[in-house]
């Protein structure tokens, strides 16, 4: 077996452990099964992850970031507002729509970790994680449009994350794929409200 840096190796576990996890379950997979998913031993698993609440943090890390890494792509500055926002939120879309599987198993771990004892932290810690990122999607934002908002940055971080939340679980169980347009924009519409004040409101973020 070729050898790699640590963390590249973490990595791949990391990868094989999403693969494992939303094809067999959470509580189903194991670190053998994990292992075996990547193609190296049961000791090397155990060399880069020492305990299974490493691992769920680092699934959890990784999960975050695919779908977060589109959005920040597709988030430059365009002629308007709402181009710019409808461009991060059909990244994100198309992003669900393309790894269905990866984000059903987010809610999965979620519940799994609110259910095992001591891995609470860790569904805490995700829901942070989607918050800190939307905080940086808007601070990516208003650099590159001088923008200024009519509520403070953290409500309007924690908003995002709580109505995309919402958004793809609501998806994920009804499907209809053609409905999303319109919901789409709606939700771009409402959200270039929050964002497009003339002038600063009192209390806002700016």
């Amino acid at each position: 077996m070729a050898r790699m840096p640590s963390a590249q190796r973490r990595r791949q576990l990391t990868e094989a452990a999403i693969r494992a996890m939303a094809r067999d379950g959470v509580p189903r997979t194991t670190t053998r099964s994990i292992a075996a998913e990547a193609g190296v031993s049961l000791s090397v698993f155990h060399y880069c992850f020492d305990s299974k609440q490493a691992l769920v943090e680092s699934v959890i890390t990784t999960l975050t970031d695919h779908s977060v890494s589109v959005v920040k792509d597709a988030l430059r500055p365009r002629a308007t507002l709402e181009e710019t926002v409808r461009a991060g939120f059909q990244a994100y879309w198309d992003h669900v729509r393309a790894h269905p599987d990866e984000h059903m198993l987010t809610y999965e771990l979620t519940q799994y970790a609110l259910r095992e004892p001591g891995f609470g932290q860790l569904a805490r810690r995700q829901y942070e994680m989607y918050g800190d990122a939307y905080t940086e999607l808007i601070e990516q934002l208003r650099s590159g449009m001088d923008l200024r908002l009519r509520v403070p940055v953290p409500v309007l971080a924690r908003y995002l994350a709580a109505m995309t939340d919402g958004l793809t679980l609501n998806y994920l169980v009804l499907g209809d794929a053609t409905a999303w347009t319109d919901i789409l924009d709606t939700v771009t519409a409402h959200i270039a409200g929050l964002v497009m004040a003339d002038a600063p409101a009192r209390g806002s973020g700016r």
